[in-house]
């Protein structure tokens, strides 16, 4: 039965209740899936759109190699679900509508003497061996992505140290400023005090009576030039 082939996935049923090549949905025992694949057959199964040829990362396996290596292996058909589709995308269909192109698809399907069930059961065990292969690369993604944080995290901590270590340097230098302005205010006070006792001590200097007034220092010299005249 079609459930027993499909328990690796989600069941899959032909939506009229019959297979393609106009058989009923009967029981016929299915040959378990082969635990090797033969290199020839599986070169003639890759695709010939490009699909099964390593891509440009070299950290990911070609379609291929990925399924030569899953644990379950297609089966050994002389032309498997990848001869299927490349039968679809084939210039000789081109053009024609969907029922017209499975019509043709299922005449040359059962003049080859290929069973139906054992495509889909290829099918099903490629498809699953691409998910498995995704799901390895995910998990070893998330992996790569949480040692980068943790490396992130880690150049964050050594920031914010070095980002307060310089921070405290530049309010240091702010404070020296600060210092510096206060004292300069403290001299500026004690200085305005001297020029005032001056001013005052020279105005003893002067005799009373001058036009000039005031006891600033340049009222005190005013006043005493005008008394020298």
């Amino acid at each position: 039965m079609l459930k027993r082939w499909f328990s690796l996935q989600e069941e899959v049923t032909p939506a009229n209740g019959t297979f393609p090549n106009g058989s009923a949905n009967h029981k016929a025992p299915v040959p378990e899936p082969s635990t090797e694949v033969n290199s020839a057959q599986e070169e003639r199964m890759r695709p010939q759109n490009g699909s099964g040829a390593p891509p440009v990362n070299n950290k990911y396996l070609s379609f291929s190699q990925i399924y030569q290596g899953s644990t379950v292996k297609p089966p050994r058909l002389p032309d498997g679900i990848l001869k299927v589709a490349d039968m679809v995308s084939s210039p000789h269909l081109c053009g024609m509508s969907p029922d017209a192109k499975r019509c043709s698809l299922l005449m040359a399907l059962d003049a080859a003497g290929v069973e139906i069930e054992e495509l889909l059961q290829d099918a099903v065990v490629r498809q699953r061996a691409l998910n498995d292969y995704e799901e390895a690369k995910r998990s070893r993604l998330r992996a790569f992505e949480a040692a980068k944080a943790d490396e992130n995290s880690k150049i964050q901590a050594e920031l914010d140290r070095l980002t307060s270590q310089y921070m405290s340097r530049i309010q240091a230098n702010l404070d020296d400023i600060a210092r510096e302005q206060d004292t300069f205010d403290d001299w500026l006070k004690h200085k305005q005090e001297e020029s005032q006792r001056i001013a005052e001590a020279a105005a003893f200097c002067v005799p009373q009576g001058a036009s000039a007034s005031g006891s600033g220092l340049s009222m005190v010299l005013e006043r005493a030039t005008v008394v020298r005249r």
